[in-house]
């Protein structure tokens, strides 16, 4: 059966940086406040006509292609992560295919959230080792910006999240001992609210005894996003920030560990865990818990904030490319989002 390794990365990150000081003219915060609790300096944001989540994926598709030494006609999946797409429908996978002018290739586009590049990736690894494609072209990318409420109602969470885009080429491995080793998935939607964007959405109240949306009122051309919704802010993420960081810094070491010990290794024999870039504190948690050395994990959020699914990807990209990862070095990459969803991914590069 084949091992499937990464042939190509690249990243895109727009030209637009946003300090956490820049912040200050919109919602009352500080630079100490955001750092303190997030490890985040700045962000970075798309421009708001420009470029979208599918464009940002496109160039980081572009730089991966290139290193992977293919072309566009060469690809013959595509695999999109994100939570911002485009438009409602169809997905971004669509979008790609159209703007890098490919044959009529199968596209799938992935909802995990924070997780969505090791879902995916896992996802990709299947079609890879059962020899049903050669060259899987997966992106993970953000344009959280559009999305954010920027007023003090909405800076716990407004202030953490940036833009960003990156991709990689997935093909058989041609030398024996490389590729991915193993990934592992999990979810747990006892708590699905604690981190969510309820709104827009069909659920009308279904799922929780608490409303999290105001349908009473609304006539039933305005079900979908009522006046009230938006009056009352029902149409922004919401999260429970302390409930989210104790359930990430127990799962985020259980994955982890996880894919270690099926693999007969230990966080020794790391050369990198790349974490998604969620909250500097859960990862420096994460970290001792481990006991893991500082150059064995690889950080970035203090630039770029946190790009949800394309986190790990960026992170990967910009860890290559400064000779942090060598051929032959074990690297876990690991993620815990909104769903609960958690995975990781090891990876002998």
């Amino acid at each position: 059966m084949n091992q499937t390794i990464i042939a190509g990365i690249g990243h895109y990150i727009p030209k637009q940086i946003v300090t956490n000081n820049d912040l200050l003219q919109y919602m009352d915060t500080s630079d100490e406040w955001i750092q303190e609790r997030t490890g985040i300096k700045e962000r970075h944001y798309a421009h708001r006509t420009e470029e979208t989540t599918a464009t940002m994926g496109v160039e980081a598709a572009k730089i991966a292609i290139e290193r992977a030494g293919i072309t566009t006609d060469e690809v013959d999946f595509i695999i999109f992560a994100t939570i911002c797409p485009d438009y409602y429908f169809p997905g971004c996978g669509v979008l790609v295919q159209r703007a890098l002018k490919m044959k009529e290739i199968g596209a799938l586009d992935i909802r995990n959230q924070c997780s969505g590049f090791v879902y995916a990736l896992s996802v990709a690894d299947q079609f890879i080792k059962t020899g049903m494609y050669k060259n899987i072209l997966l992106i993970a990318s953000e344009k959280h910006s559009f999305g954010l409420d920027f007023s003090t109602r909405g800076r716990n969470i407004s202030v953490i999240f940036g833009d960003g885009a990156a991709a990689v080429v997935l093909q058989p491995a041609k030398e024996e001992g490389r590729g991915i080793l193993s990934t592992h998935l999990h979810s747990d939607g006892e708590n699905a609210e604690m981190l969510a964007m309820c709104n827009p959405g069909t659920h009308a109240n279904h799922w929780t005894a608490e409303p999290v949306a105001d349908f009473d009122d609304a006539p039933i051309g305005e079900m979908f996003m009522s006046h009230a919704m938006i009056d009352k802010a029902q149409n922004y993420p919401t999260m429970d920030g302390p409930a989210v960081f104790k359930k990430a810094v127990v799962k985020f070491p259980e994955v982890i560990n996880e894919a270690l010990t099926q693999n007969n290794l230990t966080t020794a024999d790391l050369k990198l865990l790349i974490p998604h870039q969620a909250n500097l504190r859960i990862s420096q948690f994460v970290q001792q818990r481990l006991k893991l050395r500082d150059d064995q994990v690889f950080n970035n959020i203090e630039k770029y904030g946190n790009t949800t699914a394309a986190s790990i990807p960026i992170a990967l990209s910009e860890a290559w490319e400064a000779g942090k990862i060598q051929k032959g070095d074990l690297v876990c990459v690991a993620a815990f989002g909104s769903g609960f969803t958690w995975a990781s991914a090891l990876m002998r590069w």
